[in-house]
């Protein structure tokens, strides 16, 4: 278990539902992982990411997904990609397994 935080520790994370509009493979990663690219909505737009999720997604299968992500994260290059979101995920033991929000929320919603 983690470090307990208190709730306004959590308050700062902000986590985003959006879609990936765009995937594209990244072989020039060190470990095997997709460029993604997620609509948050209009307030804060498309933001790239890459992700080590190539044991359960290809690249079209993830285009039209719908993804939960850290938006407010600074800017960090990976190789030559310059990753401005952290999609989130659950370790199975196997890969890892995005989270998609099941209910119709529109790009930009924040979990709360």
């Amino acid at each position: 278990m983690s470090e307990t935080i208190d709730f306004a520790d959590f308050l700062k994370v902000d986590l985003r539902a959006g879609t990936v509009v765009d995937a594209q493979p990244y072989p020039e990663a060190r470990k095997p992982a997709i460029k993604i690219w997620v609509d948050f909505g209009e307030e804060i737009g498309v933001r790239q990411t890459s992700a080590q999720v190539t044991d359960y997604y290809s690249p079209e299968s993830l285009v039209g997904q719908r993804v939960a992500g850290v938006v407010n994260f600074p800017a960090k290059q990976i190789g030559k990609f310059m990753s401005e979101v952290l999609v989130v995920g659950f370790d199975d033991g196997g890969g890892i397994r995005l989270i998609h929000p099941h209910a119709d929320v529109p790009n930009g919603a924040r979990l709360h």
